[in-house]
């Protein structure tokens, strides 16, 4: 059976794929920068006998088909950015560009597609349709690789019916797959703001405006956007994470940097929201003598798995490694600019489990710490294969 040949495939390969992994992560490369990247991707796939385009400068995508290739056309997408974290992790394979880490998995999820393309391209004869291999750059930084890989014609020519991508789960344990319908991940927009008013003497307050205080009252009065606006059973969250202002103890600045982020489920909301976050801003800042300039930077859309095409990747999932071993994702405010193929096709985002707390397996994403138990790359890679050649057309 053709399952049971991608599983012996993905066993055989899996010693193959975690050396192939170890050379990512110990290379990492910083969004849209990924040129180093990508000409490795591109030599596998020709290794491999897959012929491929670049798109989007360091975008990579590879075609493979099967019998009667017009039948279904199902995309696979991984990506292949890190992040400007310094790595702690005491391993062979640490990065070797400081600064710089693959914090997030995306040497995993490049790794497991790479390997499943490997599989596909073996077993070519042996499945119908064609997949598609997206190998995006830019997934953590705006405007979004995926943004930037469709308008270059990522999803044309030919146009898949649906797409599928895994991401790496540390907080579910290694042999687990998790799914979600529907909403599954926020949009993300970054909120720039700066205050402008006359600085002075700090003993003087009166002959100023005063930036800091004007700073600490847009801080606390915005979360009111989100709790007296927004109808409490959609999520959505408003978080200022940064302020920059001031340089002594006796100066009031004439200028003081705020930043955040706004996450939202909703689309309708989300823009609604942007409207009022800059007319309360603007209105506060000039009641107290000041002005305020805001920029918000439009993020990636919420990521929306399609129901149906949810019911397929589950089922997909529960036969390749088991029902007992599939559970349901939980609702994240994390953002994923898989969101934007979402919302031109049927999509499902997935998990892979990659925890194991007896080895000490447990640091989050987006920490310097992070790391996964390697035998779920011989899971990935094959889950995603099986998803590429079962999926029906949809």
């Amino acid at each position: 059976m053709l399952k049971e040949k991608i599983q012996l495939l993905a066993k055989q390969y899996a010693a193959e794929f975690i050396e192939v992994r170890h050379h990512l992560h110990a290379h990492p490369e910083l969004s849209y920068a990924e040129f180093e990247t990508s000409k490795f991707v591109q030599d596998k796939l020709a290794a491999f006998n897959i012929p491929f385009e670049v798109l989007a400068t360091t975008g990579v995508v590879g075609i493979i088909e099967g019998k009667n290739p017009s039948k279904k056309i199902i995309a696979l997408r991984a990506d292949m950015d890190a992040l400007p974290i310094k790595e702690e992790n005491e391993i062979a394979y640490k990065s070797t560009i400081e600064g710089v880490m693959h914090a997030c998995g995306h040497d995993v999820h490049t790794t497991c597609l790479l390997g499943a393309a490997k599989i596909l391209s073996e077993l070519k004869n042996e499945w119908e349709g064609t997949v598609k291999l997206i190998f995006q750059p830019g997934e953590e930084k705006n405007p979004g690789g995926a943004s930037l890989m469709i308008a270059d014609g990522a999803l044309e020519n030919p146009k898949p019916q649906s797409i599928f991508a895994l991401h790496v789960h540390p907080g579910l344990p290694l042999g687990k797959l998790s799914f979600r319908p529907g909403m599954s991940m926020a949009s993300a927009d970054e909120i720039y703001i700066t205050i402008k008013g006359k600085g002075g003497h700090a003993a003087a307050p009166h002959l100023t405006a005063d930036t800091i205080l004007i700073a600490a009252h847009i801080v606390t009065s915005l979360q009111q956007i989100i709790s007296r606006n927004n109808n409490p059973t959609n999520p959505s969250v408003l978080s200022i994470t940064a302020i920059n202002g001031g340089s002594a103890t006796n100066i009031i600045p004439s200028e003081v940097k705020l930043m955040g982020t706004f996450r939202a489920m909703n689309e309708e909301w989300r823009f609604a929201a942007h409207k009022l976050i800059i007319k309360h801003v603007t209105q506060l800042a000039e009641t107290m003598g000041a002005t305020a300039e805001i920029i918000i930077d439009v993020g990636y859309p919420f990521v929306l798995n399609d129901e149906a095409l949810y019911e397929v990747a589950r089922k997909n999932g529960e036969e390749y490694i088991g029902v007992e071993n599939v559970e349901t994702t939980e609702l994240r405010m994390g953002a994923e600019d898989f969101g934007y193929y979402t919302h031109h096709m049927p999509g499902c985002f997935f998990r892979l489990g990659v925890g194991n707390i007896e080895k000490g397996i447990i640091s989050n994403v987006h920490t310097p710490t992070f790391n996964i138990d390697e035998s779920a790359i011989e899971i990935g890679m094959g889950v995603m294969a099986w998803m590429g050649v079962v999926t029906p057309d949809t």
